[in-house]
């Protein structure tokens, strides 16, 4: 049982918050489930005032762990500090458990290295900040404790963490392009997203890199400024492209050139959560890409870094339009 005193009046939700500098929902989450009691009593209402002075008792309950699938495979690390851990996804790799799920999943990994980051209300969430679709590989950042799990978070939604990814499409895009159009649930098949009037915020920004030698197909770049579900594909989709192996919107490539969506995380720059330093992050192109891009592209002419060189530049310091 831990122990602190008042030093305002107000709800309790509210200094409680602001004492333990948590979430004001997570603390209302702890109240709810009876681990708070002011001067020895009880309390299940954020609503109930304290006065400075009082004493308030909470108690973090204990996290119940699920036991961890068996892990055969091991996962690249790109960056791993103290405070966060920025690992290179692989394609098909699942972030969570689901109750249909019997593969062992990113947060099953997670679990046996020891990265389990409790929330006050006894939700684990293994410092999960962002989240990558099954099929697309790439850098996804990690939390390692409370305190780096809510700037990370902060980041995101105040869109200063940059998110670069790579992918293969079905047809070159005329230009370079930026697309701003409200994402939501498919109103006619819910295992996908679309541009619905009523839908979230989204915008990706999109640029040419190289043609294949046939000009069929193109490695293109984006950038995410919202991290809607299916983000760059519901966008590239909207104007009649297609990431090669993304049959759920479009693409009429089999699995026999493409087996899987052919889509990366290839950069990530963010603010480091504790000491402010700017960190940019390169996760390297997988090698399912790498064979098809030496296949169908002129090869000597592109590799990671000039991939990188002109993703940074053209997002940088160009203006892209609509």
């Amino acid at each position: 049982m831990h122990k602190v005193v008042s030093t305002e009046s107000g709800r309790a939700d509210k200094v409680l918050a602001l004492m333990l500098d948590e979430s004001r929902s997570q603390v209302s989450k702890l109240i709810k489930s009876g681990f708070v009691s002011v001067n020895g009593t009880k309390i299940t209402k954020g609503s109930v005032i304290v006065e400075s002075g009082d004493s308030i008792e909470y108690e973090i309950p204990k996290v119940t762990k699920s036991e961890a699938k068996e892990i055969d495979f091991d996962i690249e690390i790109l960056y791993e500090d103290d405070d966060i851990l920025v690992i290179n996804k692989p394609a098909g790799l699942v972030v969570h458990p689901a109750p249909s799920l019997d593969e062992p999943t990113l947060v099953d990994w997670l679990i046996e290295r020891g990265i389990n980051l409790s929330t006050l209300a006894g939700e684990e969430r293994h410092g999960i900040v962002h989240r990558i679709d099954r099929g697309t590989s790439g850098a996804l950042a990690v939390a390692k404790n409370n305190k780096s799990h809510r700037e990370l978070a902060k980041q995101l939604k105040s869109k200063e963490m940059g998110r670069y990814y790579t992918a293969i499409i079905d047809h070159p895009l005329k230009s370079n392009i930026s697309i701003d159009k409200p994402i939501g649930r498919n109103p006619n098949n819910r295992l996908k997203m679309a541009i619905v009037p009523n839908g979230r915020e989204a915008k990706t920004d999109f640029i040419k890199i190289i043609d294949s030698k046939d000009g069929r197909y193109e490695l293109i770049g984006a950038k995410l400024y919202t991290g809607r579900t299916h983000q760059i594909r519901v966008h590239l989709s909207s104007i009649g492209r297609h990431i090669l192996g993304d049959e759920l919107y479009g693409c009429k490539i089999g699995p026999d050139i493409s087996p899987r969506v052919f889509l990366h995380a290839f950069i990530m720059k963010l603010k480091h959560p504790t000491n402010g330093r700017l960190l940019r992050i390169n996760a390297p192109l997988p090698q399912d890409m790498k064979n098809f891009v030496n296949n169908q592209f002129k090869r000597g002419t592109i590799d990671d870094k000039d991939i990188e060189q002109t993703i940074l530049d053209t997002f940088d310091y160009d203006s892209i339009t609509n």
